[in-house]
């Protein structure tokens, strides 16, 4: 079994249904899910003419190796509707991966950690709530020091439902 953390995030449609539908997908299709941030309004991060952003943070167990869990998560995205027709575009659901256990993974479709974590704010808020301590693998700082150091100036506050 291998601890993951997972970003979700959603700005079409009911954000929140579709977060809660992720989850429930990635608890049948990829592994248990052992925690969740909380949920957190993000402005668009890449297209800021977009609709604001919900992120959540899961932190699952799973067996599966990287490639079939990233697999699984696409297949969650098409079910839960998304359509990739622009980078950076509004969705339904987008599910990333963030770590995989302490792996270092570089391939050509997959890259863990996740390359922009480091950077992007909305990754980092969530990801400090139930991991502020962990150490990501290559940059060798704990997600806390990461979140203290950002540049990203974006907009990031709780939801309360």
């Amino acid at each position: 079994m291998v601890k993951v953390y997972l970003l979700l995030g959603s700005n079409l449609g009911n954000r929140e249904n579709y977060l809660k539908q992720a989850e429930g997908c990635i608890e049948t299709e990829a592994g248990a899910v052992l925690q969740c941030s909380d949920i957190y309004e993000t402005q668009s991060w890449g297209k800021t003419d977009a609709p604001d952003y919900l992120n959540q943070v899961l932190l699952i167990k799973t067996t599966l190796p990287p490639q079939e869990l990233l697999a699984r998560l696409l297949s969650i995205e098409l079910i839960l509707g998304r359509k990739r027709e622009e980078k950076w575009g509004a969705r339904t659901i987008d599910i990333d991966i963030l770590f995989y256990g302490d792996e270092i993974i570089e391939e050509p479709n997959l890259v863990i950690p996740h390359p922009e974590m480091h950077n992007r704010r909305f990754t980092l808020e969530p990801l400090a709530q139930i991991a502020p301590d962990l150490i990501h693998p290559t940059l060798h700082q704990t997600i806390t020091e990461l979140k203290n150091n950002l540049k990203d100036k974006l907009d990031v506050k709780k939801i309360y439902f």
